[in-house]
């Protein structure tokens, strides 16, 4: 089997990637930001086949060349490295800089790298959905969105603009490169958790089952992990895969969430109500065609609030 590159490989997404891509009998060349950091590497080299065929490469977004030695010799790369958290002080710096530059960077290694045959970019619907158009039950998104940058700046939605700009900067950068690019975009994942510490859409379903008082107002796709995971691998594995990959199983309010974790766990304590007294935030459909054309099979929500709550209390990070 050939040898790919996974960047940011000891995040939610590309931990996952990884093991799969070890399972198909591929040499995976996966770059960390610390190599000394056992919670970013240990659970990775844990992974079956990662003595034989796993190697860890410290590589820094920020800094080009940087992925030169990872992209070596590689057929394929997947480039998952991209900061995702809410609370951020200074955006440039802490968002949109490693978004931008990194893809960047990375895409340059590869466009100096023959053997490089095909790029899978993870982006988001971050990228897709967000534009000021009215998101309601009659509405489908679709691949042929994209998210306003000038509406995101408004709105101060900083992650959101970061896989924004990035995601339009590697499509420009790869065809003037001549770079053959798929890009993943999936909605707010969950499922269950490889690496040991806590990311940010998981945190989403912990903060509801952790003594929150209220829900937030807000309705979101939803997609299992793994299913993200094996769209990156069909987007590369599939000759004709090309453009966009919406990955969402369905979209849901978070009050829905709550009543699917009150089925599923009677005696939780769950909050009751909504974090404001407005009307909730509209459900909107969200195409998935695309990404079932390339062979992704969805799993359902329930399953997967399921999955993130049961991994939430193997790792510790929820004392029920």
């Amino acid at each position: 089997m050939s040898t790919v590159a996974v960047t940011g490989a000891s995040g939610y997404i590309a931990s996952w990637l990884v093991k799969f891509l070890l399972q198909r009998g591929y040499t995976v060349k996966a770059s960390v930001r610390d190599l000394s950091d056992p919670k970013k590497t240990e659970h990775l080299l844990a992974l079956d086949g990662a003595k034989e065929r796993l190697k860890l490469i410290k590589a820094n977004l920020l800094e080009e060349g940087s992925f030169d030695v990872v992209v070596d010799g590689c057929d394929g790369v997947f480039h998952t490295a991209s900061p995702f958290y809410h609370n951020v002080t200074d955006p440039q710096a802490e968002l949109i800089d490693p978004a931008l530059k990194g893809t960047l960077n990375v895409l340059a290694s590869c466009a100096k790298t023959p053997s490089v045959k095909r790029v899978v970019l993870t982006s988001s619907v971050a990228a897709v959905a967000f534009n000021g158009k009215p998101r309601t039950p009659d509405v489908v998104v679709d691949e042929t969105w994209w998210s306003n940058v000038d509406f995101c700046r408004e709105n101060k939605m900083w992650y959101v603009l970061s896989k924004t700009l990035a995601e339009e900067a590697a499509w420009k950068f790869a065809k003037e490169n001549g770079i053959d690019m798929v890009s993943i975009n999936p909605s707010m994942v969950i499922g269950p958790l490889l690496q040991p510490t806590l990311n940010t859409s998981s945190a989403a379903i912990l903060n509801l089952i952790n003594g929150a008082e209220t829900f937030p107002n807000a309705t979101f796709g939803w997609v299992n992990v793994k299913d993200v995971a094996y769209a990156h691998i069909f987007a590369y594995e599939n000759s004709s895969a090309n453009g966009r990959y919406l990955l969402v199983d369905r979209t849901a309010h978070h009050s829905e969430i709550v009543n699917i974790l009150r089925e599923l766990y009677p005696t939780l304590k769950l909050p009751e109500k909504c974090a404001d007294d407005k009307p909730y935030a509209p459900t909107y459909n969200v195409s998935n065609e695309r990404a079932k054309s390339i062979g992704v099979e969805f799993t359902s929500l329930k399953q997967s609030i399921k999955e993130t709550v049961e991994s939430l209390k193997e790792k510790n990070l929820f004392k029920a």
